[in-house]
């Protein structure tokens, strides 16, 4: 047997490739959209890519299924115990060959098995996979696990409600994971557990950074798995579950039939520093994205311009962000810009039209002048509110600020910032701050351009704590 484990840093996300050596017959579980990877493997171990796994209708990436599917004529298995439920159905193109797969179904690749295993509760219709190498032995050697069951942490029920506004399915979720994880019990605690997700994603409250785990180890160590009945552990798992970015419905939409093919897109255009281009899209229905460093931006920028630095929460940052509606440039190192285009490509967003270099800026600076923010430190932003001159606003999580904030702060999450009308922002000067400074300094951007005469707070609330300045753990609202 051959297994072996691929990762997308940008989405923290993982899947998979198991194969039968002795018939060269190879599956990929839950292809992320840039196939390279798993096509350079099967030549490399001269194996057929023949079958595509999915876990369930994904919310958080683009999925490879379908143009998999297409460019390598392999076989889709997908769930099919979706509950009658519209969002966990999906509506694959009739020229595909397609297999829908139902609890307790197996599928051969010569000594390999895989075995369904319906395990909702993330999603209705999710289905994990358990893998037998029937060489060694009868026995599986372990369970690809989606976004059921990952390395400390379990999948999150509150997606299809946040973000796609089905009533009270994350209750009803809660409970159904909590009796998929009963279906653990019956395995070995030898398993191996091979999740969809690490650290940094956005499916679960608290992933672990390692790749793989056993379910022993999970039994022993992930606090999900220790409640013991079901409402304690629906209590615990719907607590304090971060703001979904807000590209996860459309994901939903676009996932249950298949994106268009990465192989049908046209190559963007290289601009250089050409401000008369700059000029002419910046008075269009275009969204233009600075991928400098926050100090940069701070420092000056083209007004009009949002500044997401390309890091490694580029692609979640775009996807809560920019519309899905509009042509996207970006102004970028030469070097950043084939990443740039997978990251967009991973969560959908297909309309990157061109780039522009950084020196743009300098050449705008010059003929029609740039902006910028102040960034202070918290002894400031302490000394001017404390004398009325301006306003602290938290853009963290609604349950970081509950727990403790900055005193007399506050509070709106940055997502929310794009559609919050302007009229509902504080008045006269507001300074931002967040965990570190890296997601108030996107905020400090988003306000600019709503006419807020903002700055940013270096070093968030992390240095404020550090600096035992005032805060307290009632709630404000937003407003003026």
């Amino acid at each position: 047997m051959f297994l072996k484990y691929f990762y997308d840093d940008a989405l923290a996300q993982a899947s998979y490739m198991v194969a039968c050596q002795k018939t060269g017959e190879a599956a990929v579980i839950d292809p992320s959209r840039n196939l390279k990877p798993y096509f350079d493997t099967a030549e490399q171990e001269e194996l057929t890519i023949t079958k595509v796994f999915e876990t369930h209708i994904h919310a958080d990436f683009v999925s490879g299924a379908k143009e998999m599917a297409e460019r390598a004529m392999a076989t889709i298995y997908y769930s099919e115990e979706n509950g009658g439920d519209e969002f966990g159905t999906y509506q694959w193109p009739a020229h595909l060959e397609t297999v829908g797969i139902k609890d307790g179904d197996e599928i051969h690749m010569g000594n390999v098995t895989l075995k369904g295993l319906h395990t909702p509760g993330h999603t209705p219709e999710h289905m994990s996979f358990i893998l037998t190498d029937g060489a060694a032995s009868d026995e599986p050697i372990g369970i690809f696990t989606g976004d059921f069951l990952f390395v400390g942490d379990v999948g999150r029920p509150d997606l299809l409600e946040k973000s796609v506004g089905v009533q009270d399915s994350a209750k009803k979720g809660a409970k159904q994971m909590f009796q998929s994880l009963q279906r653990l019990n019956d395995f070995d605690p030898s398993l191996q557990i091979w999740p969809g997700h690490g650290a940094g994603s956005a499916c679960g409250k608290s992933l672990g950074s390692i790749p793989t785990t056993t379910l022993g180890y999970e039994f022993k160590t992930n606090p999900a798995l220790k409640p013991d009945n079901e409402a304690d552990f629906a209590d615990f798992l719907l607590a304090d579950q971060p703001t979904p970015p807000a590209y996860f419905g459309i994901m939903k939409q676009v996932n249950k039939t298949g994106a268009g093919l990465l192989a049908e897109q046209t190559t963007p255009f290289r601009y250089g520093a050409n401000t008369k281009k700059v000029k002419h899209l910046l008075g269009q229905d275009v969204t233009m994205i600075d991928t400098r460093s926050r100090e940069s931006f701070a420092a000056s920028h083209i007004p009009g311009t949002l500044n997401v630095p390309y890091d490694s929460q580029f692609a979640n940052w775009m996807g809560s962000l920019v519309s899905y509606d509009r042509d996207v440039y970006f102004i970028a190192e030469d070097h950043h810009f084939d990443g740039i285009r997978e990251a967009m490509n991973a969560i959908g967003l297909d309309r990157t039209s061109g780039y522009f270099s950084p020196l743009v800026i300098e050449q705008y600076e010059m003929e029609e002048g740039t902006g910028d923010y102040p960034i202070i430190p918290p002894e400031t932003a302490q000394e001017m509110h404390q004398s009325g001159e301006l306003t602290i606003l938290d853009i963290r999580e609604r349950y970081e600020y509950e727990a403790e904030h900055v005193e007399g702060a506050r509070h709106l999450v940055i997502n929310d910032i794009p559609g919050t009308d302007p009229d509902q922002l504080p008045n006269g000067p507001v300074a931002v701050y967040c965990g570190s400074g890296q997601r108030s300094a996107i905020a400090a951007g988003l306000l600019k351009e709503k006419g807020v005469d903002v700055r940013n707070i270096k070093g968030g609330f992390m240095r404020w704590k550090q600096e035992q300045r005032p805060t307290e753990q009632h709630a404000k609202t937003a407003g003026h």
